[in-house]
């Protein structure tokens, strides 16, 4: 069985790789599987930091609120509307 080169003129479309060809599957190349995460008890992936030692006692506790306000809603980032929630939930008000 001969491949023809992808630059070849006689071929309309590249050659893919066999491997690919043979997989029923698209190839994870993070090595894990969203049913392996499920399982594991990793089924979100944290999108921002958690080190908040550098902030006051008042700043923890905003940046606390803020990760669980994300986590609960499925957010990467928030609003200036959302971030009000977050500060009324905490008790604050103009």
């Amino acid at each position: 069985m001969s491949v023809l080169n992808p630059t070849d003129s006689r071929s309309a479309e590249p050659v893919l790789p066999s491997v690919a060809m043979n997989s029923s599957r698209p190839l994870d190349r993070r090595g894990r599987t969203k049913d392996a995460d499920q399982r594991a008890g990793r089924n979100e992936r944290r999108q921002f930091g958690s080190s908040h030692s550098n902030l006051s006692t008042e700043g923890r506790e905003l940046a606390a609120a803020i990760d669980a306000y994300k986590i609960q809603h499925h957010r990467r980032y928030i609003t200036c509307d959302e971030m009000l929630v977050v500060l009324r939930s905490l008790g604050y008000q103009k």
